[in-house]
């Protein structure tokens, strides 16, 4: 079975971004093909990028850095949950995607975004250059959640509808397809 690392990318307190992963991640387990594990970016906590060596050499001298790199290396996929600030994405997410290199290359990563109007799309095409620097291969079908405050109820439950579902489905799908595809290039490294 293949490994799916879902990454919550705010930090940001009051954040609407725990209740999607929430529910992305119930949805992953019932799409069955993953084993999945769900990462928050608030509870890991890595500080500021501080490794001395540039990430590409793997040359971590920090215990944090060790912890992330084993966390990410067995991923075959990952799908990163972001909201939209400012038309662009979390600096933690940013952080963290930068402290590792090696670890997330050849892996198929697929972005759940939400937000206003704009449903977080703005941040993910920004992520869309920094993933594909990490030679990622980033999925064309994602999920994207407009007017956020409207799909979480006064318990912080998500509150879904048909079609975010089905976009969901979809690119589990897609990133099932391309994390198989993807697998012997893994292997190679």
């Amino acid at each position: 079975m293949l490994n799916l690392k879902i990454i919550l990318g705010s930090t940001r307190p009051g954040r609407k971004g725990e209740p999607v992963a929430n529910w992305f991640y119930d949805m992953a387990i019932k799409h069955a093909k993953f084993r999945t594990e769900l990462l928050d970016l608030a509870k890991i906590n890595l500080p500021f990028l501080d490794e001395p060596q540039h990430p590409r050499l793997k040359k971590y001298e920090h215990q944090h850095t060790k912890e992330w790199s084993a966390t990410i290396e067995p991923a075959d996929a990952v799908v990163i949950v972001t909201p939209e600030y400012n038309y662009g994405y979390p600096a933690p997410l940013k952080n963290a995607l930068d402290f590792i290199y090696q670890e997330w290359n050849y892996k198929p990563v697929g972005f759940v975004s939400y937000g206003g109007i704009a449903a977080g799309t703005r941040s993910v095409q920004m992520l869309k250059q920094v993933v594909n620097a990490l030679k990622m291969v980033a999925l064309t079908d994602n999920v994207n959640i407009p007017f956020i405050a409207k799909h979480v109820d006064e318990n912080s439950k998500f509150v879904t509808d048909e079609h975010i579902d089905k976009s969901a489905n979809s690119m589990l799908d897609e990133l099932y397809k391309w994390a198989e595809a993807l697998k012997a290039m893994r292997e190679k490294k």
